[in-house]
């Protein structure tokens, strides 16, 4: 491989890019926003100017896209990946969308002679920082074995898991998990914050137990720390729970859990909280369990008064 093309230099792509810079590629890279694009150009990476100027200079080309219809815009709008692409390319979608999507998108990547990946990750910036991301890829298996070296400089687990849009179905399940876990997470700390128990003691207490997961222990500190600095937003987990009720109405499949949780989500993205970190699911959950406020303090301490009142007086009149 002479070249690698990436496309998308969002909170997980920009670390991605440079991941497989450290692996020794030479790479030509695009952003929609200069901004993105001008960080890593000067780190050694050869500026793009379109979709189909990096597909043009490369043999595999990587986006990593917020949703469905950018990647369709990427890969065949004007100056999109297909204006440039040449038989033999390899297209690695690493973007979470629709399976549907995915297919649509290798379809039409075949008729050119160009080979397509669906791989969506997991773990977020600090894996994505760190190339420990979990990689889930739909395709050939030929295909796969091309691109599994570039893929393992970025991910510590990257398993096919079957054919195209196999990997965003794993994907989808592994979004579900990990948006009900936040969720219930949510409910638990709060509920022992409003009976008094320090939420912090809690999360030691039950993080080696049955109750423990990856995601505790990544969420919880951020929830205690009042955290919610964005490693994966509410707006993208919320697209990710709406694909996976598309996809689940398509194949009968009931998910109420999956249901409840992205209302939750769209409450708070229409209050304005849509790119905080998903972690701040908790927030929602405190809003429908506030802390006792003054007023109601005061009317506590007034009813044991009345109540004292009635003792005294029942005493005299005996």
């Amino acid at each position: 491989m002479s070249k690698i093309g990436f496309i998308g230099l969002g909170i997980m792509g920009k670390p991605m890019l440079r991941n497989l810079r450290k692996g020794g590629h030479e790479l030509v890279a695009y952003n929609i926003h200069p901004a993105g694009l001008d960080a890593v150009v000067g780190e050694g990476v050869e500026r793009g100017t379109s979709c189909k100027d990096v597909a043009s200079r490369t043999d595999v080309v990587i986006t990593m896209l917020p949703d469905g219809p950018e990647v369709d815009q990427a890969v065949f709008g004007p100056d999109g990946v297909l204006e440039g692409a040449h038989p033999g390319l390899v297209l690695v979608d690493m973007s979470s969308i629709s399976p549907l999507v995915s297919q649509k998108v290798a379809a039409a990547c075949s008729e050119q002679g160009v080979n397509f990946l669906d791989a969506p990750v997991s773990g977020g910036e600090p894996k994505a920082i760190d190339g420990t991301l979990a990689i889930m890829v739909g395709g050939e298996q030929a295909v796969f074995d091309k691109v599994a070296p570039l893929l393992r400089l970025m991910g510590s687990s990257v398993v096919l898991t079957g054919g195209v849009g196999a990997g965003n179905v794993t994907k989808l399940a592994n979004q579900i998990i990990v948006a009900c876990n936040i969720a219930a997470m949510s409910e638990a700390l709060v509920l022992a914050d409003r009976c008094g128990v320090d939420s912090e003691v809690v999360f030691n207490a039950i993080k080696g137990g049955l109750a423990g997961s990856t995601v505790l222990n990544a969420k919880a500190p951020m929830v205690i720390a009042r955290n919610f600095k964005p490693g994966f937003r509410i707006r993208l987990h919320q697209k990710d729970l709406r694909n996976a009720l598309l996809t689940a109405e398509s194949k009968k499949v009931a998910l109420p859990l999956t249901s409840l949780v992205q209302q939750m989500l769209i409450a708070l993205m229409n209050r304005g909280s849509g790119d905080l970190d998903h972690s701040a699911i908790v927030t929602f959950i405190e809003e429908m369990a506030p802390k006792p406020t003054a007023r109601s303090t005061f009317a506590q301490a007034f009813d044991g008064a009345r109540t004292t009142a009635v003792c005294m007086h029942q005493k005299l009149e005996q």
